[in-house]
């Protein structure tokens, strides 16, 4: 009977081994166009939204759970598989969850010009200028998604909206919602191009944010986690607003409002498609 199979890297000096790993470093990833994803659902979620797939790495004694092995079955039949050993394995994934299976996408488009093809008529935009945080760029992304936000744009952004550990956050509904990157001048641009009222959180804003309007094409923009929103996010066109806070604090954590203002926005259009 055959012993177990050897795997095909097995030291930290492998060059195939050093190009994956690079990928954790944002530089590398924007200059090759290629992203790692580590978890069963997240890479699941990549291959359902069609991201091409360029390589799988696995350590097959960590692959333990039953969603691990049914993604496994399916990868073997995608990409190349790249069979490692657990410490490696380990090196390539983000934090302490090991499901045994890491893998590399390329690059999703990430362009006004793409997000602008797909918008519906009122779109309900979401977006998040200069978002320092990894895990709350993602949470935000998973609020986006399960509120039904049709494009998330990331408006000078402090992190790479592709960092695994904002992937992971996201729970891999960052591959089922349209995303783009740009300046906080472009953004606002894009937005007053197509119509779309603007609605800043602020900490002093103007209207409570369940007193306006957010029926039609809206765009709902936070901010930093310290500095909040920059001064290019003020004028005429640009409604602010803000979520009442009764205790001590000034403000919720970014991701946090901006679900408020997500389901506040989801709330009234089902509203009034009710009428």
């Amino acid at each position: 009977m055959p012993g177990p199979r050897e795997p095909d890297v097995s030291s930290r000096q492998n060059p195939r081994f050093k190009a994956a790993l690079a990928l954790r470093d944002a530089r590398e990833r924007h200059a090759r166009g290629r992203i790692l994803v580590d978890g069963a659902r997240e890479i699941g979620r990549a291959l359902d939204a069609g991201v091409p797939l360029r390589e799988t790495w696995v350590a097959a004694e960590r692959v333990r759970s039953p969603a691990a092995q049914a993604l496994l079955l399916r990868l073997s039949a995608m990409g190349e598989m790249v069979e490692t050993t657990p410490p490696l394995l380990a090196r390539l994934a983000y934090g302490d969850r090991d499901e045994g299976l890491v893998a590399v996408f390329e690059m999703p488009s990430a362009d006004l010009a793409t997000l602008a093809g797909g918008l519906p008529e009122r779109p309900c935009i979401a977006v998040m200028e200069q978002v320092e945080k990894p895990g709350n760029l993602g949470a935000l992304l998973r609020s986006a998604d399960g509120a039904g936000v049709d494009a998330v744009i990331a408006a000078d952004p402090v992190s790479d909206v592709w960092n695994p550990n904002a992937i992971r956050a996201s729970l891999g509904t960052i591959f089922s919602t349209p995303v783009a990157t740009c300046t906080s001048g472009e953004a606002l641009a894009f937005l007053r191009e197509h119509g779309v009222g603007i609605f800043a959180a602020r900490v002093e804003g103007a209207a409570d944010y369940d007193a306006v309007d957010l029926t039609g094409s809206v765009a709902l923009v936070v901010g930093a986690e310290t500095s909040g929103l920059s001064e290019i996010w003020r004028g005429q066109d640009v409604t602010t607003i803000s979520i009442p806070m009764l205790g001590l604090a000034d403000s919720l954590n970014v991701s946090t409002s901006a679900a408020v203002l997500f389901y506040e926005a989801r709330r009234q259009r089902r509203a009034s498609e009710r009428h």
